[in-house]
């Protein structure tokens, strides 16, 4: 089904520690509104909700799948949605950010997995609303999960690590399971993007021609072009530009690694070309972001590139655009 012509959607890019790439955004002030958004969004990583209060609609490109509380939500990167409460309410959330493949590769290399292509998949392309009370033995992970990020408990990076293992393998028994049922389940919510994406996300730090990226996808290098801006909102070498200044602004806040070092770790040729889309991108030079960095200890994470607090929507202004300061989910 094509994508409706007045729906927008937007990329949110989570500026995950490299260390340990999980972010937890919880407490009251995580409502949503009742108010539909116009814009629908995807992550640079997996999302997991846990629906806390009242009910609402979690929208996709083609379909809209109801919630109530305390259902739990898989939404992989690339696939665009977002989130609204019934009319009156303000559902209160827990989301969990986190990047798996990082996550897992320091203890557990994922080729040890069966089936590598199924699980590469699942991450880029699996999304589901599941019950609690169906689905027990998942409520338990996340919510050991959410309790251990929270009062960081002696060793609990390690804890952590154990659970989302647990979890991540639940989950993707559901994702076999929907796939036996439904074949064609596999692509319904994937981007035709999505093997692209994946593989820049890959080797962002190599050089290699935009119009292989097309090959990928199945489609030809005008259609790919036109389709990849069309959904992302720029071309792909745009894209692939803003996706090196996301990690090398990690490297800037997380290392002590040499400005040269990282324009050359994350793919560019000169440090002058990496300077000029740093300032692009992140209004600012690296040197001085990396020192406001230092001063503001993490508390502006996401500031250039995800949102730290819900937006407030205007019941007469909902086509304004939104700031970098919050959204709707």
């Amino acid at each position: 089904m094509a994508r409706p012509q007045n729906i927008v959607i937007e990329q949110r890019s989570y500026d995950l520690s490299p260390y340990f790439p999980i972010l937890l955004l919880t407490g009251d002030h995580w409502r949503i509104s009742d108010i539909p958004s116009k814009r629908l969004h995807f992550h640079n990583c997996l999302e997991i909700g846990l629906c806390e209060s009242d009910s609402g609609i979690m929208e996709f490109i083609a379909k809209k799948v109801p919630f109530h509380k305390n259902d739990i939500t898989f939404i992989a990167s690339d696939i665009p949605h977002t989130t609204y409460s019934s009319p009156g309410t303000k559902s209160k959330w827990t989301y969990i950010f986190v990047d798996i493949e990082e996550l897992f590769c320091p203890f557990f290399p994922l080729d040890f997995l069966p089936n590598q292509e199924l699980f590469t998949q699942f991450l880029h392309g699996y999304s589901t609303v599941i019950a609690s009370d169906l689905h027990p033995d998942i409520a338990i992970y996340i919510r050991c999960i959410v309790r251990n990020l929270v009062e960081q408990p002696a060793n609990y990076q390690f804890i952590v690590r154990g659970l989302f293992l647990s979890l991540t393998m639940a989950f993707l028994n559901l994702y076999s399971a929907d796939l036996d049922a439904s074949p064609k389940k596999r692509k319904e919510n994937s981007m035709v993007v999505a093997p692209a994406l994946d593989y820049m996300r890959t080797n962002y730090m190599m050089d290699f021609p935009m119009d292989s990226l097309s090959e990928l996808c199945h489609l030809s290098p005008t259609h790919f072009r036109r389709t990849f801006r069309q959904i992302m909102g720029k071309s792909p070498l745009e894209y692939l530009i803003h996706l090196r200044i996301t990690k090398a602004s990690a490297l800037l806040r997380t290392t002590e690694m040499s400005i040269l070092d990282i324009s050359e770790a994350v793919g560019f040729r000169s440090v002058s070309s990496f300077n000029r889309h740093f300032r692009e991108i992140m209004n600012d030079t690296p040197k001085n972001w990396r020192g406001s960095m230092s001063f503001l200890k993490n508390k502006s994470l996401l500031k250039y590139n995800g949102w730290m607090l819900p937006e407030i929507i205007p019941r007469d202004s909902q086509s304004l655009p939104q700031t970098k300061t919050g959204a709707p989910h």
